[in-house]
């Protein structure tokens, strides 16, 4: 007989763990296919982890192991859905992550693919109907009429036409039942061609490209941190990196931290690169994640660009991934399984004995100090490209200014003279969506929250309505208080749809955009694209955003550059929140200045001037922020000095939430494992998740593999067993 061991499509630590199924279906069955088993009373999804022939009937299994065997229902791939490669990466992060196996698998496989009941309901294969002629038929055994023989000719021609373009659905039939044509189905991707900017074709290296490529792909180091300066020409350095390892038969992977930014890497990548690209990122749709999924895992390209999800392509004999502005907090996934990037591009290149480069104007400390101990190959690029010089940068001082507009006036006039004199383009960038940050009533001065998260709901003006930004609730404007009945409701703070209003106001004859994740959601993901497009082509004066137009973009005509609110950040919950606001300076600083004979400005407007993180990025002294930055961390056990795992307790009912963070805290403490910290619990920024109480104990330790296997073996296994409350493990934290 054969049996298979099958993992459950179900995400809990209890059943992290294979069935064993009775297998008597006459399809092929292998590892890596999905398969339709009975689990509990009903149907289920399952991912088949091993086949094998048994020497014993089942009645004799049976009876020696005590358990009933079920068979399995149905198989659903032909094929296995995913490679040998990435299942051993999915074991490895379910290891390194303390998570379920199948939540791995879940993440790594598009909709249509993964091993859930959804899937049965994802979109599948695109076929579109086409015509053509039957050559086997001949033509002059019937007497055609003017139009069939008009219709006969046009598919002659053309080889092949689409079915529904013929309006003469009778003449078709006809046709088709004297078999003097042929219907076929002809698989069409769903993905479109990305919309192509202007953009320059292949530049000729500098010497410090030169030298990078040249360390890079010499280095005995397979992993490498590429330093570069804004406006050093990295992209180029990736460019020719990619086309030295396609020569050579191996495949790349080219990751980026915003989604927005991969049609600007593709558009440049297509306009200098032969070979054919895909992209992946969560933006896709579903149809469209699974076409080029399937096209990638065919063999037939080489070279893959796209966000985090993208690090997941199945790309054959992988030799080169690449994640540009490595420090950006996106490669973090912020739900189970909680991963981070490069750690995964480490566990595939490991296997694939694939080279890494981490590239970036400031990295993360984290990758910084490997970089100079050696344990990364450390190279770096100091000058722009034809000797630019950095932009001239102006602190101001908002505190100090005399109206009430955001806009400063040295920023106002900055502008004018850029757009008004000398014909050049603006960036602005404000970190904060919406039009007011919070609505209170004026009466009782109650906050209007999320019911789901318990943070504050954002007003956005366009459409008269207060979102959360966690969790994307959103309701109607309020015009009474909810405690109170009061109708004295007031807005505060200020989001980026009022600066939009407030340059509209002052510029009313400047064209501008707005680029954030509200006028650029899922179903406007192209719209991003067009928006780009048109600044390159100078269609617009000024373009306003939220960060993700402070990474990577390449525009020439840009003259200044401005965050309208650089303090914006400061009071986050994390580690990194220092990091992050400096690198947001000095990314969206490189943003001007970038062809020559123009000269770059830049404007930082913040409440806090002599800010040691402001005036260091102003300075885009990168090196003494990472020595003032490391102290800090050191002083205060952050990494890179320590490893941060967060035990995320949830539950609807509070009291057991506060008793079982206790709980573990004590039992935590009392183990006194070697080298570790265990932080007190405490509610986190976000407080709610799905209506249901969140505490959070935070774990600092060094080289002690003993806390994590206790949190395997013990916590998280006394945990699959409650049903009032769960638990998620975050292994390599970015908040607190």
């Amino acid at each position: 007989m054969i049996l298979v061991s099958v993992l459950i499509e179900i995400k809990s630590n209890y059943l992290n763990r294979s069935f064993t199924y009775l297998y008597q279906l006459k399809k092929n069955i292998e590892v890596g296919v999905r398969v339709i088993v009975p689990f509990k009373k009903r149907m289920a999804i399952g991912y088949v982890i091993d086949v094998k022939r048994v020497n014993e009937d089942v009645e004799s299994f049976e009876k020696s192991t005590g358990f009933e065997l079920l068979s399995v229902v149905d198989v659903l791939d032909s094929f296995p859905i995913l490679n040998k490669e990435l299942f051993s990466v999915a074991k490895e992060m379910s290891d390194y992550y303390l998570c379920s196996m199948i939540s791995v698998l879940q993440t790594m496989l598009p909709p249509s693919l993964r091993p859930n009941s959804s899937s049965l309901k994802s979109p599948k294969i695109n076929y579109k109907k086409y015509l053509i002629i039957n050559n086997d038929i001949g033509i002059n055994r019937y007497v055609l009429t003017e139009k069939q023989a008009g219709i006969l000719n046009f598919i002659k021609e053309n080889g092949k036409v689409l079915k529904n373009s013929i309006k003469s659905n009778f003449i078709v039939k006809k046709l088709l039942k004297n078999e003097l044509i042929k219907e076929i189905n002809v698989e069409e991707k769903r993905l479109k061609n990305i919309l192509c900017a202007d953009i320059k074709k292949e530049k000729k290296l500098t010497y410090e490209q030169q030298n990078a490529i040249s360390e890079i792909l010499n280095s005995k180091n397979k992993i490498s941190l590429l330093e570069g300066v804004t406006g050093s020409g990295k992209t180029e350095v990736y460019l020719h990196l990619s086309k030295k390892i396609i020569e050579s038969g191996r495949s790349v992977i080219i990751l980026v931290p915003e989604i927005f930014l991969t049609s600007e890497v593709v558009n440049y990548f297509k306009n200098n690169f032969s070979s054919e690209i895909a992209v992946f990122h969560s933006r896709l749709t579903a149809g469209e994640k699974y076409d080029e999924y399937r096209y990638i895992a065919s063999g037939k390209i080489k070279l893959v660009i796209g966000a985090r999800s993208a690090i997941f392509a199945p790309v054959l004999n992988l030799g080169l991934i690449i994640l540009d502005e490595e420090h950006s907090d996106n490669y973090k996934n912020n739900k189970t399984p909680f991963y981070v990037t490069h750690k995964v591009a480490l566990m595939r290149a490991k296997i694939n004995n694939s080279l890494v480069v981490f590239g970036s104007a400031t990295p993360s400390l984290e990758t910084k100090i490997k970089a100079i101990k050696g344990i990364y190959n450390y190279v770096k690029m100091r000058k722009r490209i034809n000797q630019l010089p950095f932009p001239k940068t102006y602190i101001v001082d908002i505190q100090k200014q005399k109206s009430l507009s955001i806009i400063s006036d040295f920023l106002c006039k900055k502008i004018k003279e850029k757009v008004l004199d000398n014909k050049e383009q603006v960036i602005l960038l404000m970190n904060r969506r919406g039009f007011s940050t919070s609505v209170v009533c004026n009466e009782c001065h109650s906050f209007f929250k999320c019911p789901n998260c318990g943070i504050l709901l954002v007003f956005h003006k366009k459409n008269n309505f207060l979102k959360c930004h966690s969790c994307n609730f959103f309701r109607k404007m309020p015009t009474i208080c909810d405690y109170c009945n009061s109708k004295n409701i007031i807005k505060l703070g200020i989001g980026i749809e009022k600066v939009e209003q407030e340059l509209r106001e002052l510029f009313p004859n400047f064209l501008i955009a707005r680029v954030d994740s509200d006028t650029v959601s899922d179903n406007k993901s192209r719209l991003m694209s067009k928006i780009i497009e048109d600044f390159h082509n100078r269609k617009i004066d000024i373009l306003l955003g939220t960060q993700m137009i402070a990474k990577s973009y390449d525009f020439n005509n840009v003259t200044l550059a401005a965050i309208i609110l650089a303090d914006i950040g400061f009071s986050l919950p994390s580690f990194k929140r220092n990091e992050n606001i400096f690198t947001l300076i000095v990314q969206m600083i490189g943003r001007s200045g970038r062809t020559a004979n123009k000269q770059g400005e830049a404007i930082i407007q913040t409440f806090s001037p002599d800010h040691y993180i402001i005036k260091q990025a102003c300075k885009q002294d990168y090196d003494a922020f990472f020595k003032d930055e490391m102290r800090i961390r050191k002083e205060n056990q952050f990494p890179p000095y320590v490893h941060i795992i967060s035990l995320i307790l949830k539950s609807k009912n509070k009291n057991i939430v506060n008793d079982m963070s206790t709980q573990i805290f004590n039992d935590l403490v009392e183990k006194k494992f070697e080298g570790t910290t265990v932080l007190p619990p405490f509610i986190p920024y976000v407080p709610f998740e799905n209506k249901k109480y969140l505490q959070k104990i935070i774990i600092k330790y060094k080289k002690n593999d003993d806390v994590k296997k206790y949190i395997k073996n013990n916590i998280m296994d006394f945990f699959s067993k409650k049903r009032n409350i769960y638990l998620s493990v975050d292994v390599d934290s970015f908040d607190f």
